[in-house]
């Protein structure tokens, strides 16, 4: 995630089966310390407004796609320690912690596409996927 300068990871995303994702959005922030946030069983329990926003992804890297989410949400999880908590982020913080569930539940970006984007996403995919 640091390498890719990326803001935030899904368990599955490297092969891990459990609902966990981590959230640095410090990241965004030149020469900021690092603050990963770590999230276990999340679920947005709360959730408002409107954002539309440019948005890329570590599983599709080179592509990136303007993405409807909601621009605030409140969110309930578990913390390393299993303790509860929740969170409330607006703006980038919202985008990212609605893209890292939406991981956990197979779902990628460009599923919120339009038909019409995505099958310019599918196009492009064709044509820069990396091969085995």
């Amino acid at each position: 995630m640091y390498a890719a300068k990326g803001l935030g990871l899904a368990a599955n995303q490297v092969g891990v089966l459990s609902r966990v994702f981590v959230l640095d959005l410090s990241q965004k922030e030149e020469n900021a310390p690092r603050q990963p946030l770590f999230f276990l069983n999340p679920e947005i329990v709360e959730g408002e407004g409107e954002l539309y926003e440019e948005e890329g992804c570590l599983s599709i890297p080179g592509y990136s796609a303007k993405v409807k989410r909601l621009a605030r949400v409140l969110v309930r999880a578990l913390d390393r320690e299993g303790k509860p908590f929740e969170m409330e982020l607006e703006g980038l913080g919202a985008r990212a912690v609605q893209h890292e569930l939406d991981h956990l539940n197979g779902v990628l970006y460009v599923d919120h596409l339009s038909a019409l984007k995505r099958k310019l996403f599918l196009r492009w995919w064709k044509k820069h996927r990396p091969r085995d």
